[in-house]
């Protein structure tokens, strides 16, 4: 399946092709300024409509019209200079390249650093990226994850409204910006992964039913309509969110996908849309010769995401892994409202960690059911761990960070426990320097019906959790300014020491996961739950590790097992350092970490 939609210009000539099953008759209609020019397509198999057309070239501004009496913007438009309402805007495809011997990084060394593109940078654009840059390389940074950036209604959004998802958001610079981004975090050996929504589209701005049928009401998401990918006329559904991963990953040079809430694409076909995603990939990986990576969030701990088709799986590459997480989050914070009433005991932390995953088909008492599967014969560096994200920041009632709801010496906790797992860490923006700035929940929808539902929407979302502050208004601007991370915070005594901390800990991540050393099997845990501690021993292939967890209010004295071994990290200490000895004292909520790598 391979059908290119949209437009694209050669010369004085451009292709149009546009999936429209209810219409009977489909024109392309200039919107030039001062010039209206009105050219029929031709009706193909399948519901598709197309012709190549002589006067329009890149730049030119277009519509479609249908059955002669309704305009619309093209679904598969590159850019909507005036939003998702206006017009669309034909875009070449043509840029000067300069990463032709980018191969990727290999997935034991992938660091990934989750940003939104409107609040990472002061510009709140791809060129403020872009400048940031060398504070990526300084960090160790190899993976750059870039929150959804398809059109959506307004100038802000977290971008999970996204309704034009192949244009690039008109607020934060074109489609020539964003490849000069790529390009460049490539010359700086970065990779570069794009947020997509398969799920459900936005709210505003949404066309796509006038088109075909690309909802069913079969299955409901908390968002809103469901996707058909299983039911009448699904092939070309599947088709065109297909071409939408094959334009980031083929055209754009992205080095992979993060796929959002894949528990909300539902579909029972015998080939799953996210197998022939998988397979596009692989494709797509032969053809371009450089690693292509695809992230699934999922809450169900279903390995299958990551298992090969061969033995009934979709082929993903990694998955999002929540978990670790939320045992964190309970052990830091106390709270035990909504989902997280399923965490928060010392043995869980400890499971957590030797496993990677914790539910694998224990009973939840949030869903009152058993939840998950075993991940015993999967590799835990295809899970992608954290102990912040948008999700867990954002969906809190006031944005605020792990810090703000703890202290330096938790979050310096918290950040261990994740670059240690052996899973792949992610880091939310702002986070290596200890950053106070909230990260709120924002929308600028247009349409006031939408907008008002969206604020009466977060203030009952939150019940569960018993949170009682007011609800920052999410349509107003200055939640959305408050959201900009402070880069002054990033210069202060304070963010430099963070930061020379998390570039201790991701040496430590690659290591560990390059010489595979936190596999359950070489893992051994010892929880004292009087003392509020976990002793973790990591014994394989020569190299030895050993940890200890500190996860009391009062300081604790270990004896390392091993006193050969390496002093590798104090939490306790700003910037990590340890002085080692054989016995030391591990600081409340710290830990302390010794080991030996093998040679190789």
């Amino acid at each position: 399946m391979n059908v290119k939609v949209g437009a694209w210009p050669s010369f004085d000539t451009t292709t149009f092709r546009v999936w429209a099953p209810k219409a009977q008759i489909v024109e392309v209609v200039g919107m030039n300024p001062g010039v209206k020019k009105v050219f029929p397509l031709i009706a193909g198999e399948h519901g598709y409509f197309e012709g190549s057309l002589n006067g329009f070239k890149d730049g030119d501004l277009y519509k479609f019209r249908i059955d002669g009496k309704t305009d619309l913007p093209d679904p598969a438009s590159r850019y909507q200079p005036e939003g998702p309402h206006g017009p669309s805007q034909i875009v070449a495809e043509e840029f000067p390249w300069t990463d032709q011997l980018w191969k990727g990084i290999p997935l034991e060394d992938l660091i990934v650093y989750e940003l939104h593109v409107g609040t990472f940078s002061p510009e709140g654009t791809f060129s403020g990226i872009q400048k940031r840059i060398p504070h990526f390389k300084k960090l160790g940074i190899n993976a750059i994850e870039i929150m959804p950036i398809g059109q959506f209604a307004g100038k802000r959004n977290w971008g999970y409204d996204g309704v034009a998802i192949f244009a690039t958001h008109s607020s934060y610079g074109t489609v020539k910006d964003l490849k000069e981004l790529v390009n460049e975090c490539h010359k700086n050996g970065i990779a570069v992964l794009l947020d997509v929504v398969y799920n459900h589209m936005g709210p505003e701005g949404n066309y796509l039913s006038q088109w075909g049928t690309y909802f069913q009401d079969k299955y409901k998401t908390p968002w809103g309509e469901a996707l058909n990918y299983d039911g009448f006329g699904g092939d070309e559904v599947r088709n065109y969110f297909l071409q939408n991963a094959r334009q980031w990953l083929e055209e754009f040079h992205f080095d992979g996908l993060r796929l959002d809430a894949t528990h909300a694409i539902f579909d029972t076909s015998a080939v799953p849309f996210l197998e022939q995603l998988s397979d596009l990939a692989r494709d797509l990986e032969r053809k371009l010769h450089r690693t292509i990576y695809l992230i699934a969030e999922n809450e169900n701990n279903d390995p299958r995401i990551l298992q090969d088709s061969q033995h009934g799986g979709w082929g993903l590459t990694g998955q999002w892994a929540d978990d670790l997480h939320h045992v964190i989050h309970t052990t830091l914070t106390k709270e035990t409202q909504g989902y997280y009433e399923d965490f928060g005991t010392i043995q869980q932390f400890a499971d957590c960690f030797r496993k990677g995953i914790l539910y694998e088909n224990l009973y939840s008492l949030f869903r009152q059911r058993h939840q998950g599967r075993s991940y015993e014969n999967i590799d835990r560096r295809r899970l992608v761990v954290c102990s912040q994200n948008h999700d867990q920041i954002g969906n809190r009632k006031l944005g605020d960070r792990l810090i703000s709801l703890t202290d330096d010496r938790r979050q310096r906790l918290a950040a261990a426990t994740v670059f240690l797992s052996g899973c792949m860490p992610l880091i939310f923006m702002g986070e290596e320097w200890g950053a106070k700035t909230p990260f709120q929940y924002f929308v600028d929808h247009t349409d006031k019906n939408i907008l008002k539902a969206t604020q009466e929407g977060r203030k009952n979302e939150f019940a569960a959790f018993g949170w009682n502050e007011d609800v920052p208004d999410p349509g107003s601007e200055k939640t959305f300014l408050n959201s900009k991370l402070d880069w002054e915070e990033e210069v202060s005594s304070t963010g430099q020491s963070f930061e020379v901390y998390y570039r201790r800990l991701i040496d430590l991540s690659k290591k560990l996961r390059r010489h595979q050393l936190m596999d359950r099997r070489h893992i051994q845990t010892r929880v004292n739950l009087q003392m509020q501690t976990i002793e973790v021993l990591v014994n394989h292939n020569s190299s030895k590790f050993e940890l200890f967890f500190n996860l009391s209010e009062v300081p604790v004295t270990y004896d390392f097992q091993d006193s050969s071994l390496e002093g590798l990290l104090d939490s306790s200490n700003p910037e990590g350092h340890i002085n080692m000895m054989p016995s030391l004292v591990a600081h409340p909520y710290s830990v302390l970490v010794a080991g030996h790598f093998a040679r190789g």
